[in-house]
């Protein structure tokens, strides 16, 4: 993520209007219909095959639509690009029909073989995508991925003719409808990525303004790195009536306390996230500002698993057992967020895992010591990487002093911009990180398969044949009871060998303006954009 510039957001707070008291953006928006939101760090792209995060998907799901979207109220599937669809008996084969007034931006047809042709983009191996194991319920779509089937026409995705496309599972998913609104399975135009590059680059400039096409409710207008993005209504969208917002502007603003101050000086309708500290002052005097909503994510770390001595198992789950948690969200986030020592948030789609990771000094002390580091002794240099936020470092600081007073051992606290913060990451690049997971659609796979050996999202170089075992017979039975059984295994295993660090369960915290309408609290955090609008007050 971009540091954020001050002097940029000094500039989009007041609007001079002559003669006569200033407006704020968010006054003029209002009237005008324009949304000014506060989007936390710069998207690393807007390509929705090659990236993972929340900034992302909030402007990716303005731009791009699948074939199905979200209700706005709690977010079941609804038509999307795909007018209606039909599921065979045995829930294997889904049948859409496209309709025949979805368009891409520059006037062409939406068709069956788009969407083929994306899938087929985002499971080829040298593309990398850190995402592609979300298509792996799809027939053949893994081994594809893994280069073991070199015949596309073998995957399970077929245009049967231009309005018509079926997708095959390997085995029936309940879930599938609700994954297909995540956006790897949204479509690109790849005759405009071609246009700039190669379709496996994971650099082609396709997604400039200017040369993006896309097909959702709205439009790339502009991109200024580091200050805004501008996405504008698409007149071509099959549901334009429906949009009554004309414009909105996408703020980097990492700073909490920037964020903050463009609340209040009138130049973004929202927070991304809130001050702790001050979360209490708001709940007093406008608590009409104020919104704490469930929220489907956990907040944990990863430990580098192939860094000494985070290979042994006894140190992490020491690590693990030193985290007051109860501390943290009493004293640090303040945000009604819940103790976590579990990864896996309470009832998700009727998954409630039995498995923890205690609070337990002692243990940790001992384990720490059969280790290897009696007291602390001789543990070598650590850190802590996180991305710039003054939450993160907040909580950081509180982990570090609890190792340091009870385990006598001293790590490093390392603050990295977004996009350096998620190489380090991904090329293993780190002792400890600082992470966040939301389920990507509501099922407890959505947060057990990323520990498996064969997803990207892994990064802890941690894996074991029997957790991978177990996500694989929860992906294969039709028994519902005996698919939550494996995952309480499975969650079992992932807290005894303690890759990560899990902290707690998250809640969303921010400010709103009420002038923003049809925003409701939904368990994703998704707030479909075509159904918003402002009312002028």
């Amino acid at each position: 993520m971009k540091l954020f510039v001050f002097s940029a957001l000094v500039g989009f707070l007041f609007i001079p209007t002559g003669c006569g008291p200033t407006e704020t953006k968010v006054q003029k928006g209002n009237r005008e219909q324009v949304l000014h939101l506060s989007n936390g760090s710069e998207p690393e792209s807007i390509d929705p095959h090659i990236v993972t995060g929340v900034p992302e998907h909030n402007v990716i799901s303005a731009l791009t639509e699948g074939l199905v979207t979200e209700d706005p109220v709690d977010l079941h599937p609804v038509p999307g690009m795909a007018e209606s669809w039909d599921i065979s008996e045995d829930g294997t084969v889904y049948t859409f029909r496209l309709r025949d007034n979805a368009k891409w931006t520059n006037g062409e047809s939406v068709t069956a073989q788009d969407f083929v042709r994306s899938f087929q983009r985002i499971l080829t191996p040298s593309l990398a995508s850190k995402y592609a194991y979300m298509l792996f319920v799809m027939k053949n779509a893994e081994p594809y991925n893994k280069g073991e089937l070199k015949d596309f026409s073998q995957v399970g995705a077929r245009a049967i003719d231009d309005r018509t496309l079926e997708i095959t599972l390997s085995n029936a998913a309940p879930y599938f409808l609700s994954l297909l609104n995540h956006y790897t399975w949204f479509p690109v135009h790849l005759p405009t990525v071609e246009k700039y590059g190669k379709a496996d680059d994971r650099g082609n400039p396709w997604t400039k303004a200017g040369n993006f096409v896309s097909n959702g409710p709205f439009r790339l207008k502009e991109w200024r790195i580091s200050d805004v993005m501008i996405v504008e209504k698409n007149p071509d969208y099959w549901d334009a009536n429906t949009v009554r917002l004309r414009e909105i502007h996408f703020y980097p603003i990492e700073s909490v306390e920037t964020q903050d101050r463009a609340f209040r000086n009138g130049g973004t309708h929202n927070t991304y996230e809130m001050i702790p500290a001050k979360i209490e002052q708001y709940q007093k005097e406008s608590p009409e500002l104020v919104h704490i909503d469930p929220y489907l994510g956990s907040y944990f770390y990863r430990i580098n698993t192939q860094e000494k001595p985070f290979d042994d198992v006894r140190v992490r789950r020491a690590l693990a057992m030193a985290v007051d948690r109860e501390s943290i969200v009493k004293n640090v986030t303040r945000g009604g967020q819940m103790p976590g020592n579990y990864f896996t948030p309470p009832n998700t789609a009727g998954y409630t895992t039995r498995a923890r990771i205690p609070t337990d000094l002692e243990g940790a002390k001992k384990l720490l010591a059969e280790a290897g580091y009696p007291e602390g002794k001789d543990f070598p240099k650590a850190s802590i990487i996180f991305n710039t936020n003054e939450n993160h470092k907040a909580i950081a600081a509180a982990i570090q002093e609890m190792w340091s007073k009870h385990l006598n051992i001293e790590v490093e606290l390392i603050n990295q911009e977004w996009k350096v913060y998620l190489d380090s990451q991904r090329n293993g690049d780190y002792f400890l990180s600082r992470a966040g997971w939301i389920g990507d659609y509501v099922d407890p796979n959505s947060f057990m398969d990323m520990w498996t050996s064969w997803s990207q999202q892994n990064q802890t170089g941690w894996s074991t044949d029997a957790y991978d075992d177990l996500i694989a017979q929860a992906g294969k039975t039709g028994d519902a009871e005996q698919r939550l059984e494996y995952f309480q295994q499975a969650e079992e295993i992932l807290m005894a060998e303690a890759p990560i660090i899990p902290i707690y369960i998250y809640t969303r915290v921010y400010l709103l303006d009420p002038a923003v309408k049809n925003w409701n609290p939904t368990i994703l955090d998704h707030h479909p954009y075509k159904h918003l609008y402002l009312e002028s007050n």
